[in-house]
């Protein structure tokens, strides 16, 4: 049965977050209705390969993905899809392989931030877009304010879309998974 849900899955998901990943680097944004019919077909696949159990563990997975990620949102640090798109990503991985996936896509997140910034030579805009965040944080009157938002820190090429290393984490622990690479 376990293979078969992880069949499903590299069908339906894995071309629904490279969808995600591709729209929101061209647009800076994850649409909703890809969000949410990713993740609606998720307790779909949980319910029909491992009934209750799988609902719950769908359901667990959509709370981690929502928690890991919506302080990050609230302090207007990142854009709403990447939260749903996460949240999405864990009804199909269930709460550990969603944790484990965000952490991945978290460190991937920094390393393609720091290649973009040395490739651009933006070094300079980096140390003091880190000062306003650093600032931001030290007020509960900023913290969750526009103030040092990600739209206020440049233009959005500029911007890193989280979508991308979210999708490349999940990706890899999924290949983990079904390739049985380590235990998740």
């Amino acid at each position: 049965m376990v293979s078969g849900f992880w069949l499903m899955t590299c069908m339906i998901l894995v071309p629904a977050v490279l969808l995600a990943s591709w729209i929101d680097y061209a647009e800076r944004r994850v649409p909703n209705w890809l969000n949410a019919m990713l993740g609606a077909a998720g307790f779909v696949a949980q319910g029909a390969y491992f009934g209750w159990s799988g609902v719950v563990a769908g359901m667990l997975g959509l709370l981690v993905g929502f928690g890991v990620l919506i302080v990050p949102w609230m302090m207007h640090g990142m854009g709403a899809g990447d939260v749903k798109l996460m949240a999405a990503i864990g009804v199909w991985f269930g709460p550990w392989m969603t944790l484990v996936s965000f952490a991945l896509g978290a460190v991937l997140g920094g390393v393609i931030a720091v290649a973009m910034i040395l490739w651009r030579r933006r070094g300079t805009e980096a140390w003091a877009n880190m000062g306003i965040i650093l600032l931001k944080v030290q007020s509960r009157d900023t913290v969750f304010s526009e103030f040092g938002s990600a739209k206020s820190l440049g233009e959005s090429p500029q911007l890193l879309p989280y979508g991308v290393p979210l999708t490349i984490g999940s990706l890899i622990v999924l290949s983990g998974e079904v390739f049985q690479w380590w235990v998740v």
